[in-house]
């Protein structure tokens, strides 16, 4: 489970950085990776507590941070 939470952390750190970097996001580097680790955690934590799952957890952790960054309001987005 650990090992789990950590890729899980890597790949919403990645996906953050890129969604700033392709320009799907204007919030900055670190406020993108920050919404997307605490969305990814977020739903980490979820799955655990009552099962909800959209398959294997590197496929949840990138479809929790790209939600994350859609619903999360920022000053910055454009």
């Amino acid at each position: 489970m650990f090992m789990v939470l950590m890729g899980t952390f890597v790949i919403a750190g990645i996906v953050g950085y890129l969604a700033e970097k392709t320009g799907f996001t204007h919030n900055g580097y670190l406020p993108s990776i920050i919404i997307c680790v605490g969305g990814a955690f977020l739903f980490y934590f979820v799955r655990i507590m009552f099962g909800i799952s959209f398959g294997p957890p590197g496929l949840n952790a990138v479809i929790s941070s790209i939600g994350a960054l859609i619903i999360v309001p920022t000053h910055w987005r454009k």
